[in-house]
């Protein structure tokens, strides 16, 4: 059975590098037979935060937050590829994940970080490890961080240098620990519902 992995890509610059980091990850899990999709904060284009999905009356949610609503639930993980911006988190990627609750739980999430600097976005990932935990989801202990991004990974999202070995030597065990709580969750909701 194929997994069904939302990734998910949060930057609303013009010179937008984290796609590349975005793009590997895609890759490279469905290169293990996955089922991934990515989706881009910037072109999903949600509003900022008035109303969560959850507040619309049913069947009166706009149409790309229905849309994703159904994807998210439908979904067997995620990943959340995010740079960081002044030690914290991407606001559009923040925005996306807000409208949402409900829809994100009792599943598992791995975060994937990147920045122009050689820490990597890391101050960011820990930072969504607590927000992707109280949204409900499991967060995998396995990481991934890249930076200088630019230096590890060409436009087409390809390792290049010394940190895209680096990234290339990472991801089999990134992804294998979030193939394990993916499949742990699948089989813990087929016998026995989530108590709320």
């Amino acid at each position: 059975m194929s997994n069904r992995i939302l990734v998910f890509y949060g930057s609303y610059r013009s010179d937008r590098m984290g796609i590349r980091l975005a793009d590997f990850v895609v890759e490279g899990l469905r290169a293990r037979g996955d089922d991934v999709e990515l989706i881009d904060a910037k072109a999903v284009g949600l509003p900022m935060l008035d109303r969560m999905y959850k507040e619309y009356p049913k069947g009166q949610a706009p149409e790309a937050l229905e849309k994703l609503a159904g994807e998210i639930r439908d979904a067997d993980g995620f990943v959340f590829i995010t740079g960081e911006y002044n030690w914290g988190v991407q606001p559009g990627l923040k925005n996306l994940t807000d409208h949402f609750l409900e829809e994100w739980f009792w599943r598992p999430a791995a975060i994937a970080s990147y920045s122009a600097g050689r820490f990597s976005g890391a101050r960011a990932a820990t930072a969504w490890h607590g927000t992707l935990s109280e949204m409900g989801m499991v967060v995998v202990s396995s990481t991934i961080a890249v930076g200088p991004i630019a230096q590890s990974l060409s436009p087409e999202g390809r390792p290049i240098g010394e940190g895209g070995k680096a990234l290339e030597r990472a991801f089999p065990r990134f992804a294998d620990d979030l193939t394990w709580w993916v499949e742990a969750a699948r089989v813990q909701r087929q016998r026995r519902q989530p108590p709320y």
